[in-house]
């Protein structure tokens, strides 16, 4: 299979169209000039494209995507359908996931990473996701930043298996906590398995929780005031870091756009789905490095 965007929007509408749509969508009567697959095909297209702007985007779709699409709907249009499509778009990460080979890999990497979502005073006190999104402190940058933090659960290969929103000032183990309860009710997380993640997941309490609550093993670096036990890890942190470093060079995690509850979800999850794809027909295609999207971009 050729690893280029056509062959993996092709292979994405049929694997979406045929597994996710559910059939209850397909009501009688006239259908949808865009499809719900479409919508999807469409979602992914214009992060791996990069087109910011869904004027931008939707002009550029008549000239590289036009032989692929019989019909392209107008920018409200289509902000409307991707704004209420975030939960369509989870459901379609999620399945690619268990599609994918490195589902079965045994372990897991867990990280969690700033979202900001206002540059300006003005913005935070007029927007509707204050109460939800807050103050937060970035250490590896040295930043502050308003906004939310995306907490993230991969395979090595980087193929997102669950993930979350929350406020920044909520502690990550809190968070950590909540997220691994729901990847155990939804089958992404088995007994067995390896958690590695970074020092902030330290603390007994929680440890305990990974070992007796899920059944889990976990694995960080070590800090100064206790006894050696996996050392530095430096090895995988640079794999955990390099998924950050793709979803936020590559895929544009923090300049998102969004302005309301409903469309960050989307956006967020459109920008995860869009890895998860690349990764997906990766594998597929049986390309060498799975993360790798410098074919699709063009």
């Amino acid at each position: 299979m050729t690893p280029d965007l056509d062959t993996l929007l092709t292979a994405l509408y049929v694997e979406i169209d045929d597994h996710v749509i559910p059939s209850a969508r397909r009501r009688a009567g006239q259908p949808k000039k865009l499809s719900d697959a479409e919508l999807v095909c469409l979602a992914v297209a214009q992060v791996l494209l990069g087109a910011r702007s869904e004027h931008h985007w939707l002009r550029m779709c008549y000239a590289r995507l036009g032989h692929l699409f019989p019909y392209l709907p107008r920018q409200p249009g289509y902000h409307k359908r991707l704004k209420a499509a975030g939960p369509l778009l989870a459901a379609a990460l999620d399945h690619l996931a268990r599609q994918s080979p490195g589902w079965y890999d045994p372990v897991r990497l867990i990280d969690a990473t700033p979202v900001p979502c206002g540059a300006s005073r003005q913005t935070v006190k007029r927007s509707e996701l204050a109460g939800w999104a807050h103050y937060g402190y970035c250490a590896a940058h040295s930043r502050w930043y308003w906004g939310l933090k995306l907490y993230l659960i991969t395979t090595p290969d980087g193929m997102p298996t669950a993930w979350c929103l929350a406020d920044p000032k909520i502690g990550e183990r809190e968070v950590a906590a909540d997220l691994l309860a729901h990847a155990a009710r939804t089958g992404a997380l088995r007994p067995g398995l390896t958690l590695v993640g970074d020092k902030g997941f330290a603390g007994r309490d929680f440890e305990d929780l990974v070992r007796d609550g899920f059944g889990l093993s976990l694995v960080r670096p070590d800090r100064r005031d206790e006894a050696p036990r996996h050392g530095s890890i430096g090895w995988i942190r640079q794999r955990i870091e390099s998924v950050n470093d793709t979803l936020k060079g590559q895929l544009d995690l923090e300049r998102h756009g969004g302005r309301t509850t409903e469309g960050v979800y989307a956006r967020i999850a459109q920008r995860l789905l869009a890895m998860a794809a690349a990764i997906w027909h990766n594998w597929t295609a049986d390309q060498p490095v799975k993360r790798s999207l410098t074919t699709y971009d063009n």
